[in-house]
C-alpha cells in the first residue's frame, strides 16, 4: 500500500499540475457550440459534463498502475478527474479559455499532438535491426565490446577560480595527483577527491584514447565552467563484452538510429514538396533547416531507446562527458 500511495500522490500532483493544460485542450470548442457526447461509458456527470471509462483508463495507464492496485487507484483517480473537471468549468466560466496566452498554448498543444501522431506512424513502419546488422555493429566497434577497457580514475574537483598559474605549474611538475593534493592542503585550497570507474563505452572516443595512451603520471584537466576536474588514471583493465550481452542494447541503438533517419527523411521530403516563404524572418543557412527539431517518437511496442551504448551501471559524470579541455 505504501507503493501505491506514493504512485497516487505523484499522480495527484501531476493531475493538478496539468489542470491548466487540460483546460486548454478541453476548452478548445466554443462554449456556444453544441457539446458532443464523449466516447466510452459515462462514470460521473459533473455539471452535465461526462467523465468516462476511457478517460479513467487513460489516467491509470499514464500512472503505471499495477493490476493488483487497480481498484484503489481507480477510485482516487476518478475523484482527481472530477476535481479537474470542476476547475475546468470554473476556468471557462471566468473566460480564461479565451485569453491570448491560453489560446496560443492550446493551439500549440493541439499542433504538437497531431504532429507526433503523424511521425509515430512513420516510426512504426521502421523495421527492427536484423541479426546481421547487430553482428556487423559489434564487429565494427571493438573498442565498445571485444576490446573494451575499464579505467579506474582518481578525480579532484576544485573551483575554477582557484586554478591559478601557481597551481597549474604545480600540476605540470607533479609526478602524481597526490603531490597536487598536498599542495592544495598546504595552500588551504578547497577540493573534493573521489574515485570513478569508467569504460571506453562511457567516454568520448578521443578522451578514451588519450587516457589509454598517456602515462599514469599524466594529469588531465577538465573544465566545468565554475569547477575544474583534475583526473589521473589509477589503472586500466580489460573489460570485454560478449555479443550475447551487447545484442539487446545494440538493437535498441540501431533502432533509434533508424527512427531518426526515417523521421529526418520525411521532414526533408515535406520541406522539398512544400512552398516555404520567409517573409519577416531570415532564411536558415543551407543545410541547417534539416537539423530543426523533429518530434521524438518511437513505437509504443518497442523497448526503451537510448542514444548511446553505455553497457555499465555507473552514470557518466557530466565533466567527463564534456571531454578533456586541457591536459598536462
Amino acid at each position: 500500500m505504501k507503493g501505491i500511495g506514493m504512485v497516487l500522490a505523484k499522480t495527484r500532483v501531476a493531475l493538478t499540475g496539468l489542470v491548466i493544460v487540460s483546460t486548454l485542450v478541453l476548452a478548445a470548442c466554443d462554449s456556444n457550440e453544441p457539446k458532443e457526447k464523449k466516447s466510452g461509458q459515462a462514470l460521473v456527470s459533473v455539471n452535465g459534463k461526462e467523465v468516462t471509462t476511457l478517460q479513467l483508463n487513460d489516467e491509470i495507464k499514464r500512472a503505471n498502475i499495477r493490476p493488483d492496485q487497480y481498484e484503489a487507484a481507480s477510485k482516487q483517480l476518478l475523484e482527481a478527474l472530477i476535481v479537474r473537471q470542476l476547475i475546468i468549468d470554473e476556468a471557462i466560466r471566468n473566460k480564461l479559455d479565451r485569453t491570448p496566452d491560453v489560446m496560443q498554448a492550446r493551439d500549440r498543444a493541439n499542433a504538437q499532438v497531431i504532429a507526433q501522431a503523424y511521425m509515430q506512424g512513420i516510426a512504426s513502419k521502421v523495421a527492427k535491426p536484423t541479426q546481421t546488422e547487430i553482428n556487423e555493429y559489434f564487429q565494427g566497434h571493438p573498442e565498445f565490446f571485444s576490446q573494451r577497457k575499464q579505467f579506474d580514475l582518481i578525480t579532484v574537483r576544485v573551483a575554477t577560480k582557484d586554478l591559478s598559474d601557481e597551481l597549474k605549474k604545480t600540476i605540470d611538475a607533479a609526478k602524481s595527483l597526490d603531490q597536487v593534493v598536498a599542495w592544495l592542503d598546504k595552500n588551504k585550497v578547497q577540493y573534493f577527491r573521489s574515485l570513478a570507474s569508467r569504460s571506453s563505452t562511457d567516454l568520448p572516443p578521443q578522451m578514451a584514447k588519450m587516457l589509454q595512451e598517456k602515462s599514469k603520471d599524466t594529469i588531465f584537466i577538465v573544465n566545468e565552467q565554475e569547477n575544474s576536474l583534475l583526473i589521473s588514471v589509477n589503472a586500466i583493465k580489460d573489460s570485454p563484452v560478449t555479443l550475447a550481452m551487447a545484442a539487446p542494447q545494440i538493437e535498441r541503438f540501431l533502432l533509434n538510429q533508424k527512427y531518426k533517419e526515417a523521421t529526418d527523411a520525411e521532414v526533408a521530403r515535406l520541406r522539398a514538396a512544400a512552398k516555404i516563404e520567409y517573409l519577416n524572418a531570415a532564411a536558415p543557412v543551407s543545410g541547417n533547416a534539416e537539423k530543426s527539431a523533429v518530434p521524438q517518437v518511437a513505437p509504443t511496442t518497442s523497448p526503451s531507446v537510448t542514444n548511446n551504448l553505455n553497457l555499465t551501471e555507473p552514470t557518466t559524470e557530466g565533466a567527463i562527458e564534456r571531454g578533456i579541455m586541457g591536459l598536462k
